[in-house]
């Protein structure tokens, strides 16, 4: 820490009551931070000069670990039946109790932002215990190009080292991800997984961005040569950010965006991408930002070589890579775009039932985008012996403290008013479910991506699906007529007829979830 600032820096840290921290870093930038990092141990390079790291016992988030305080400023707004609710007093005690772990620690502090138009920004402190972290999260928010003006807009205070303790904290483990609108204070503690901190910054977008008029979206988005911007869609795992990543076209983001009346806008400042049998044939862009200095490899094994081994899940499946926007080349530098002119929604349907494109009616868009559906392969959890639909709410329920109807009437209007092409895009399997048919080829569905952002899809041929009512593109270069009518592809009619069956039942039970939804506020529509 310098010591001419180090005054002013403690009186900053002392506004949240942090006031015995043993040496601060402020604001270091890539190089200081890997080494601190390395002569730490905390992490070890890669040979292509990436900060290689392990997050130990918890490799995803803690869904079920995660609260938001009840008090005034939540209280009428937030969406209880999807969040875990903690006291003010409770929240108050975990905050005591990690400022006091805090003591005579090692602290990095970096001051960024989210949201790439200043007219919604949110200028957010990240306090960390690690090198590496501070690295993470400088990648993955907006580096500002000044100090704050003022206070920041929201305060992250992450200690993996300190444990919560459910019968003190009114917790349900030791991890504890805690956040109070009210203070604009966000506390993690228990887990190394660096994917907590920037999603606590887009729970909190998905709560203020609404009140600004601005639809916060759990999507990627690229634009073309001739300004035209596509939104994609998609739970993790299905190719949201591999299929934004594109040569031929400008990456605004790869996971966050808001869309106001000013066009699409980055939350973030970087990319956060899943790196399991990452490829440079497959997704060169990702491949050679892996292999980049700067950017942070989460539980990718090294050999002694010190050789990144992407196609190894044996700490886990969800093996991450995150990097800042400059590693991907032509990428937006001021994180922005002009109105969408497509919207993509991606599910992976390890059924085999959905075909691989689909044209979507405004009434299909919505009913997508409110199930928000994909589905989990046999064998990924013990004891599943076939695919299990998952349905998450607007492709991000985990990360929604509002109602769906709230999210779905701002996409509504906003499809509406600017004349929206949408389309269903299965990245999952076809020609029979996982562990029968083959999954759909990565340059079968660029192709289709491709057809559906030139506009051949909008005019053409189509067929109407029975089971779902799609109208699926009669044909599309480059891609066999027989994988357009999934149909085709099973042995057994019958059998496709029963699994599609059943996958319509299954939406139509999630669907019955919303059927009293709340009519949205007001300024939802404005």
């Amino acid at each position: 820490m310098n010591a001419l600032n180090e005054p002013v820096i403690r009186a900053e840290l002392a506004k949240i009551g942090l006031r015995w921290a043993n040496c601060i870093s402020w604001n270091a930038g890539v190089a200081e931070l890997y080494q601190q990092a390395l002569e730490r141990g905390e992490a070890r390079m890669s040979e292509g000069g990436a900060l290689s790291v392990m997050t130990g016992t918890h490799t995803g988030r803690s869904p079920k670990d995660k609260f938001i305080v009840r008090n005034a400023a939540s209280a009428g707004s937030v969406w209880w039946d999807n969040t875990a609710a903690l006291g003010e007093n409770q929240f108050d005690q975990i905050k005591t109790d990690m400022l006091a772990h805090a003591r005579l620690k090692s602290l990095f502090v970096q001051d960024l932002h989210a949201g790439a138009d200043p007219a919604h920004r949110l200028e957010t402190r990240v306090i960390t215990e690690f090198a590496w972290q501070a690295l993470f999260i400088r990648n993955l928010l907006i580096v500002p190009k000044a100090d704050f003006a003022e206070a920041p807009g929201l305060t992250i205070l992450c200690l993996p080292s300190f444990k919560a303790d459910p019968a003190r904290h009114g917790t349900r483990s030791d991890v504890v991800i805690a956040l109070d609108l009210a203070q604009r204070l966000v506390l993690i503690g228990g887990t190394h997984y660096a994917g907590e901190i920037k999603k606590s910054v887009f729970t909190v977008m998905n709560h203020i961005l609404p009140e600004q008029g601005v639809l916060p979206m759990h999507c990627s988005a690229n634009i073309g040569a001739m300004g035209d911007t596509a939104v994609f869609f998609g739970l993790s795992g299905t190719g949201k950010t591999t299929l934004s990543t594109d040569p031929e076209r400008a990456l605004i983001g790869d996971d966050e965006h808001g869309w106001s009346e000013n066009g699409v806008f980055n939350i973030e400042g970087g990319c956060y991408a899943k790196a399991i049998n990452l490829s440079a044939a497959a997704e060169p862009q990702i491949f050679a930002a892996a292999h980049r200095f700067g950017s942070v490899l989460e539980n990718v094994t090294l050999d002694e070589d010190h050789r990144p081994h992407f196609d190894d899940n044996s700490i886990t499946e969800n093996t991450r890579v995150a990097y800042d926007m400059s590693a991907i080349p032509g990428a937006r530098e001021d994180g922005r775009g002009t109105m969408p002119k497509t919207i993509i929604m991606l599910t992976a349907d390890a059924f085999g039932v959905l075909p691989p494109v689909a044209k979507l009616t405004p009434a299909q868009a919505m009913e997508h985008f409110m199930a928000g559906y994909t589905a989990k392969v046999a064998g990924t959890e013990r004891g599943v012996k076939e695919p299990q639909a998952t349905f998450s709410a607007c492709f991000g329920a985990p990360f929604l403290t509002r109602h769906p109807a709230e999210y779905g009437a701002m996409l509504k209007d906003l499809i509406a008013r600017h004349n929206v092409s949408c389309y269903l895009v299965n990245t999952g399997w076809t020609g029979g479910a996982y562990g029968v048919g083959k999954r759909i080829p990565i340059d079968v569905t660029r192709k289709i991506v491709r057809a559906a952002l030139s506009g051949v899809l909008a005019e053409g041929e189509t067929r109407t699906d029975p089971h779902f009512g799609l109208a699926i593109p009669a044909r599309i270069a480059g891609v066999p007529e027989t994988m357009l009518d999934p149909a085709r592809g099973w042995a057994d009619a019958q059998a496709y007829d029963a699994a599609a069956r059943r996958l319509v039942a299954m939406f139509a039970e999630n669907a019955r979830r919303f059927s009293g939804a709340p009519e949205a506020p007001r300024h939802a529509a404005e």
